[in-house]
């Protein structure tokens, strides 16, 4: 249909980041090919060790070689069955060699792939599909006990552009009707002659859109964020570099001694985020192929299985989300019995880190945590152990760009700029300690959302994205940002503005506690009040009393102190481990 096809970003714009030198005329596809060619003896990718159990398929090892042989054949099926440039191919299947493999065959003939996560169902696939007109469609033939393909092939008819329907797998299966059946093998020399010859007859633009990648979805309906080769690739230095800042593992002390490495062939990364957005896409996806090195899958987070990957692979790098480096940290019998000793990198994001977690870590394991604040769109702050040594202000600060005296070690520092705005006046902030919502601009900003005629902008006039988080600037330089929540999750009590992840943050700290979510409850008089939801720690009892009591000991003003507890066993999350706080206000009411 290629009603995609074409630049994504204005020549302006591409125009002004070339001269920069911002955005350059790599590809992801590009990068692919020139690790083939320069490592085709050497590993390039691991499966799930678990993998029988997530697709009834045995775990694989292939080397680049292996892999670009592979690549080459899907991309030659995917052509034999109409797919072209600029169609997009949505795409549903766990963290394995085959998705990565979907990835690389669409981007070899200039497709767009729009993946979506293994939990979405009928009701989230056919929206996507439909929002952004998939010509194709990926799949597995299943994931646990679900029929992953005869579930696809059951909502064709409400799947009006979608051409071809695909399960792609290496294990026997029964035919489905109007399900064209994959396994990828290695290529035949006419497959290889085929894709070098479309490869050199149309290759792709920088500016040719790339993914679709879908906003989490928890406040309201996701949205297609449409993103180029030249905004991933440049989005991608700002996680090289912070995890070049890492650095070597140290003893959990900071002796400002410790040698710094940057990330390279010899790193082994371990991917635990469903490779679907930003997390998984631009941390650690584009830096496999930027350096060459190996990738071992992981999906979804099983303990066990996680830390035998870290020791069988010798795993340096990886990223897990805060909940479960807090609950790994609070579980001494597991780390007793560990074999943590090759990881020189780890990094969490997608919520506020707490400073006893970042803390922990670094005490007890050695390891600097380094806190990633991005966005499917192109939001960028990364807290690195150069910039940030000390654990207390990782955990609480971000870079303030721009700030006036004050380097920052990522290259990234000199392309992002960034404004607070008084979410009321519409004002510039530029003292300490006041709130607004931050407005981001830079190279790593995405092109447009689906259907964005019919959204509001998200930029503002001069080009800035409007985030709809909330920070404040901090620090005796003005030179940090800090955090303070959501725009759509702050609090309002009697005209006074409540943030709830600094309450989470706190409430954390408690003995009793093991995670929590704050959520403010509808009230007549005062507009809102503020409501503790927690999940407490093993044998653990708080009563509301409890909690109060414990927050006045840290002397916070009186109308933040919650006036509502529950206790759940656990926390309602997204597929990326995001809290669904609607969920939990509609608990509430």
């Amino acid at each position: 249909m290629n009603h995609l096809a074409g630049g994504l970003h204005p020549q302006s714009r591409v125009d002004f980041f070339v001269e920069k030198g911002w955005w350059t005329d790599e590809t992801m596809d590009g990068l692919f090919w020139q690790r083939v060619a320069e490592r085709p003896a050497e590993l390039a990718v691991v499966d799930p060790l678990n993998r029988v159990d997530l697709d009834g398929e045995a775990p694989r090892r292939l080397t680049w070689g292996q892999l670009g042989s592979e690549v080459t054949w899907l991309a030659a099926r995917f052509l034999e069955h109409g797919v072209k440039r600029g169609d997009v191919v949505g795409m549903q299947l766990p963290n394995s060699i085959e998705q990565l493999e979907v990835y690389l065959a669409a981007w070899s003939i200039g497709a767009i792939v729009s993946p979506l996560a293994m939990q979405y169902r009928e009701y989230e696939l056919v929206s996507a599909a439909n929002d952004a007109a998939f010509d194709a469609y990926v799949c597995g033939e299943s994931f646990g006990e679900r029929r992953i393909a005869a579930e696809v092939a059951a909502a064709r008819d409400k799947l009006p552009t979608v051409q071809t329907v695909f399960s792609i797998g290496r294990a026997d299966a029964a035919p489905i009707d109007g399900v064209v059946r994959l396994a990828p093998q290695s290529a035949e020399d006419s497959d290889e002659a085929t894709i070098v010859a479309v490869r050199a007859a149309q290759p792709n633009d920088p500016n040719d859109c790339a993914t679709i990648c879908w906003t989490s979805g928890t406040e309201g309906q996701p949205k297609g964020v449409m993103r180029a080769h030249y905004d991933w690739l440049s989005f991608s230095w700002a996680v090289i570099d912070a995890l070049k800042a890492a650095g070597s593992r140290g003893d959990g002390e900071d002796t400002g001694a410790e040698e710094l490495q940057e990330l390279s062939a010899d790193d082994v990364l371990l991917n635990p985020f469903p490779l679907i957005n930003m997390a998984g896409v631009c941390g650690m996806l584009l830096p496999w192929l930027r350096t060459g090195c190996v990738l071992v899958q992981h999906h979804p987070f099983d303990g066990p299985t996680f830390f035998a990957q870290v020791a069988t692979e010798r795993v340096t790098c990886t990223i897990l989300p805060p909940a479960l480096l807090w609950m790994l940290l609070n579980n001494e019998e597991l780390l007793s019995k560990v074999d943590l000793s090759s990881l020189t990198r780890l990094g969490s994001g997608s919520a506020p880190l707490q400073p006893a977690m970042v803390r922990g870590w670094q005490e007890k394991m050695g390891l600097k945590v380094i806190n990633f604040f991005g966005s499917n769109e192109g939001v960028a702050l990364l807290s690195s152990g150069e910039d940030f040594p000390d654990a207390d202000d990782r955990a609480n600060f971000f870079p303030r760009y721009g700030a006036e005296g004050v380097q920052w070690a990522s290259r990234v520092s000199t392309w992002v700029h960034h404004k607070l705005v008084d979410i009321e006046t519409g004002e510039v902030i530029t003292e300490a300690g006041r709130p607004g919502e931050l407005y981001i601009s830079g190279p790593q900003l995405f092109g447009r959302y689906v259907k964005g005629e019919s959204l509001a902008s998200p930029f503002d006039a001069e080009g800035y994205l409007k985030t709809g988080d909330v920070f404040e600037i901090a620090g005796e330089k003005r030179q940090y940002l800090r955090y303070v929540d959501r725009a759509k999750d702050l609090i309002i009590r009697g005209g006074m503005n409540i943030a709830p992840a600094s309450l989470e943050q706190l409430i954390t700290e408690h003995p009793a506690v093991f995670e929590v979510a704050v959520v403010g409850d509808p009230d007549e008089m005062l507009g809102e009040r503020v409501a503790a939801i927690v999940v407490l720690r093993p044998g653990a009892e708080l009563t509301l009393e409890q909690l109060v009591d414990f927050l006045r000991e840290r002397r916070i003003a009186s109308f933040k102190l919650p006036e509502r507890l529950s206790v759940l066993d656990s926390l309602p999350r997204n597929p990326v481990g995001k809290v669904l706080k609607r969920d939990l206000r509609v608990m509430a009411s």
